[in-house]
């Protein structure tokens, strides 16, 4: 694949940030791919009692289907949109700073609000607990933390995944008119994270299980594609041995 040139001129800190946020994008693309595989063979149990049984049977899976792989990805989408900001800057420095404070205020919502280790805690409390006021009261500590999750799949709405959302859209539409990646790269991206802000009406509007896992679905394998297109360019500039090419 072919690129437009670039006439960027990069020091050594900028390109190792670069193949950084190059190696993120990719995990981001791996933990995507990981997430939907996960939840088509584990998905995640229908009541907080359901919940406190999977921490107490297999607490490993307990951890992935309490979100757990979303942890390590909200780290590398700061890391992704830092380097995508100091590339893309030059071209529109009002959506790019834009872009990233979006993603790192969208990053400590979801840090703030999902803990699948609170979770594990209340569920070894209420294996031990010895009355039925104390596991009553335990099981509504769950559902308190559940709801806090604001994940859509509990009922929830995701600000931390809006706030991404909202980040890549504007990100890819600096990519159209940027001259260091392929507008293929930046439609894509403009397709992805609009269909995930799309399910934030489809829920409003619809709650058709077809329509759900269309717009779902299609969101995630444009995302996936989207940073894999970005994790391989921002690699590609970083592990230039000069400024690069575009090529």
């Amino acid at each position: 694949m072919t690129y437009p040139s670039s006439h960027h001129t990069n020091g050594a800190s900028e390109k190792n940030l670069y193949k950084i946020g190059g190696i993120a994008a990719l995990i981001v693309a791996a933990l995507t791919l990981g997430e939907i595989v996960f939840f088509i063979f584990y998905p995640p149990p229908a009541s907080i009692r359901g919940w406190f049984d999977l921490f107490q049977n297999n607490t490993l899976i307990g951890i992935l289907d309490f979100w757990g792989l979303e942890i390590p990805m909200y780290f590398m989408f700061i890391l992704v949109f830092l380097a995508l900001y100091f590339l893309l800057k030059e071209t529109h420095p009002n959506l790019t700073v834009i872009a990233l404070i979006l993603v790192i205020v969208g990053s400590a919502i979801f840090f703030s609000t999902n803990n699948p280790f609170s979770m594990l805690t209340l569920s070894n409390q209420h294996a031990a607990a010895t009355t039925n006021a104390e596991k009553s009261a335990l099981l509504g500590a769950g559902q308190v933390i559940l709801a806090n999750t604001n994940q859509r799949a509990v009922g929830g709405f995701n600000i931390g995944l809006l706030c991404v959302s909202l980040a890549g859209l504007l990100t890819s539409l600096v990519m159209v008119s940027s001259h260091v990646f392929n507008r293929s790269t930046a439609y894509i991206g403009i397709l992805a994270f609009t269909l995930s802000l799309a399910d934030y009406l489809r829920q409003a509007l619809t709650q058709s299980l077809v329509i759900s896992m269309l717009v779902i679905l299609l969101g995630a394998l444009f995302l996936l594609i989207w940073f894999i297109l970005v994790g391989r360019r921002l690699y590609q500039l970083g592990s230039a041995p000069e400024a690069p090419t575009g090529k």
